[in-house]
């Protein structure tokens, strides 16, 4: 008899040991959820399945995109509120009223959509980040489980766009529950794409033409980058530069060429430790990704912000997109590093340690 009830016994404490370790894990991390959606709260999202609801969905509703909500102004989503029976509305916060609004239409099973780009974190689960708010942690980021990021090989600086639906009771977070296109793209095409760091590094092949059929100073500057300084795809360029002398003014020319001869290249313009006037100029300007952190975050904000950058572009291209990123600073960027690395005891030439 002991040796039969042994066997029973060992499988039991195995099962709350490693759910203890899991509720565990998942809580150390400050953006986790207080009580955050495990694997089993999401269905099988390969197969189509979607949460389930006692709410029949209806197939012929609209889908309603979280994005476009949070683009209204608060007086926009009042009045949604209250067309909609939300009560004690004029009371909510602009947050809140988005939720109360998501709830509201999934109570009638209207679905849901939301994208973003996706950070996974250390604990194996991620969150889509809003390149609206140059992919600073909220409120309103959508939860993505760890099922989902290994059935689909997902990866930081993927961008998702899926349906979702509302926090439980407990939960804090969207969750997505299905999955519809990755990096624009369906998932089924992403099965086959090469990782980034296993692609060959060439020389320009191919040279971006910045001069346009316009008159000005602007096209002068696009000209005279063409003839003296091209650029060419696969390049790495540094803009060396008194202060004062003009740089980020040439940087936004180069940005306007490139959106207005390459539209079909990815324009991603990341700013660090600049301004918000400077900032808020770029963003009214340039029409491609402007993504910046402000001089007054912290140093971890800078490299955060960069990182993401980086990842998103590499993510892009191992599905054959031409990425450009303009920084705008280096210099500003390399600070940040050398304030967020551990020192190491080793100084390089202006204070600079060994490893930032």
């Amino acid at each position: 008899m002991t040796a039969t009830s042994k066997p029973d016994q060992a499988p039991a404490r195995s099962r709350g040991s490693s759910r203890a370790r899991r509720r565990g894990a998942r809580n150390r991390d400050g953006n986790s959820p207080q009580n955050p959606q495990t694997e089993d709260d999401l269905f099988d999202v390969e197969n189509g399945g979607e949460e389930g609801s006692s709410t029949p969905r209806d197939p012929d509703a609209p889908a309603l995109h979280l994005s476009e909500l949070k683009a209204l102004h608060v007086s926009q989503l009042l009045q949604m509120a209250m067309d909609a029976g939300v009560e004690g509305a004029n009371r909510l916060r602009k947050q809140e009223l988005v939720f109360a609004l998501l709830r509201n239409r999934a109570r009638r099973g209207e679905p849901i959509c939301g994208d973003g780009a996706l950070e996974v974190l250390p604990d194996g689960f991620g969150f889509l980040r809003s390149p609206d708010t140059s992919y600073l942690a909220g409120t309103d980021d959508i939860y993505v489980s760890p099922s989902q990021i290994r059935r689909f090989n997902l990866r930081t600086g993927d961008t998702i766009e899926g349906e979702i639906r509302t926090p439980k009771d407990g939960e804090r977070y969207f969750a997505l529950t299905k999955l519809d296109k990755i990096n624009g793209r369906p998932p089924e095409e992403c099965k086959t794409k090469i990782l980034f760091e296993n692609l060959t590094p060439l020389h320009p092949q191919e040279c971006l033409k910045l001069e346009r059929e316009v008159r000005g100073e602007e096209n002068i500057t696009s000209r005279i980058i063409d003839m003296i300084a091209p650029i060419g795809k696969g390049q790495r360029g540094l803009l060396v530069a008194p202060p004062k002398s003009g740089k980020t003014v040439m940087l936004q020319h180069i940005a306007h060429a490139i959106t207005a001869n390459h539209p079909d290249v990815k324009l991603i313009v990341l700013l660090i430790d600049e301004r918000p006037e400077e900032v808020t100029e770029m963003l009214r300007s340039v029409k491609g990704e402007v993504v910046a952190s402000t001089f007054d975050e912290p140093a971890t904000r800078h490299v955060q912000v960069a990182e993401m950058v980086i990842e998103k572009a590499k993510r892009l291209t191992e599905h054959k997109y031409d990425v450009v990123i303009l920084l705008d600073s280096l210099t500003r960027l390399a600070r940040a590093y050398n304030t967020v690395v551990p020192a190491s005891g080793k100084v390089l030439t202006g204070g600079v340690d060994a490893n930032a």
